[in-house]
């Protein structure tokens, strides 16, 4: 059911955009968060239905569309939102730009965590913010967040940017976790915005929106979008979920003053069909990326290549622990690329915390996947 399909001459980024980026086109890319693998069938037919009508102009957002992610979050996180709180996006890169704006000033502390998605730090960095690091403890096999270190930074904040499952490390927050973010940011005036987007999967453990916690309800923002879960970035189709009326007004008058206002008549319908439709689709993919992986740890583990992947809780994206390699992290990198000729995702691209790492996408076929092992095994034979 799920087979990689070739992606080249489509104008990919993962695929076509790798010579771009990596300087060769003789490798395997896995780096690009998307998968390889077709969108349900839910969504396809969706989208030649509206395809079919010869007319693609400015669309509007139904109720259909409200009532779907209404839908989707009751079903699948049982957090009960209202249709006003949900404003349509773009995307959520630039909806975080936009929060930034909306409600902090220059030279205002932003907390992060690193690792972590290079648009948390660069959206703060381009909009002339302070950049607070909440680094990330990595610590027999895990990560887990520095409580202590957390509580001294958010006194200087004014956001913290949540990654909530956390990319790249697949860390799925526990209930207590989240508490405890959430009594320190009320505890110091600290908004939290959350970014969701890879909620929908998620393996033994359970994601708990942040939105949903009643404490925060006012004072937080959540992102989320169809678009990894249903493999549709590219119809750049989000939401922000926000409770709270005055941050509600707020956000929408930033947005608003980007121009970036207009539905995409795809988007729509890929959205509505694919929360409608498409949960049993979804509970299979799962199944199949956690076969993925569990290959991956099968096949580092039997081969005994100086690698470990950190548990991977959610996602469809690995966080391979390189260090044992005993190279540089430039080695490393070098390494991948020349002699393994694999396209992943530089660790130090997520932060200096990266060092060491690397981020591989298993959304592809058992196939491919394999074709990257023997690639991986061979190159390390060799350099041995």
């Amino acid at each position: 059911m799920f087979e990689a399909i070739s992606r080249q001459g489509t104008h990919s980024m993962k695929w076509d955009e790798a010579k771009k980026k990596f300087g060769t086109n003789d490798l395997l890319p896995l780096w690009v968060a998307d998968m390889d693998l077709a969108s349900p069938a839910c969504v396809q037919e969706a989208m030649v239905k509206r395809a079919s009508h010869p007319l693609y102009g400015y669309t509007v957002y139904p109720d259909a569309y409200y009532a779907s992610i209404q839908n989707w979050m009751q079903e699948r996180f049982s957090w009960e939102i209202e249709k006003e709180w949900i404003i349509p996006c773009y995307g959520v890169v630039p909806s975080l730009n936009f929060i930034i704006s909306a409600y902090t000033k220059e030279g205002d502390g932003i907390l992060i965590q690193t690792p972590i998605y290079p648009p948390f730090v660069s959206s703060v960095k381009h909009q002339k913010r302070r950049v607070l690091d909440n680094r990330l403890v990595y610590e027999n096999g895990r990560y887990h967040i520095d409580f202590e270190d957390f509580g001294r930074k958010a006194k200087e904040a004014k956001l913290f940017l949540l990654c909530s499952p956390h990319n790249p490390t697949g860390r799925v927050w526990s209930e207590e976790e989240l508490g405890k973010i959430i009594e320190i940011c009320i505890e110091n005036d600290v908004l939290i915005i959350s970014d969701e987007i890879h909620a929908d999967i998620v393996y033994e453990k359970t994601h708990h929106s942040i939105g949903s916690f009643e404490k925060i309800m006012h004072y937080c923002v959540v992102l989320n979008a169809p678009s990894k879960t249903f493999n549709v970035a590219g119809l750049n189709t989000s939401y922000a979920i926000i409770p709270d009326t005055r941050l509600r007004q707020a956000y929408s008058v930033e947005q608003d003053r980007s121009g970036i206002t207009n539905g995409n008549p795809f988007g729509i319908e890929a959205l509505m069909s694919a929360y409608r439709e498409g949960a049993p689709w979804l509970e299979q993919l799962k199944e199949h990326l956690r076969s993925n992986i569990s290959y991956v740890n099968g096949f580092l583990k039997t081969h005994q290549l100086p690698i470990k992947a950190v548990p991977t809780e959610s996602t469809f994206l690995m966080w391979l622990d390189c260090r044992g390699m005993g190279l540089s992290h430039a080695q490393l990198v070098d390494f991948f690329l020349h002699q393994a000729k694999l396209g992943l995702n530089d660790g130090q691209s997520f932060g200096k915390a990266g060092e060491g790492f690397m981020r591989l996408n298993v959304g592809t076929s058992k196939e491919v996947l394999s074709e990257a092992m023997q690639r991986l095994l061979n190159a390390y034979k060799e350099a041995c």
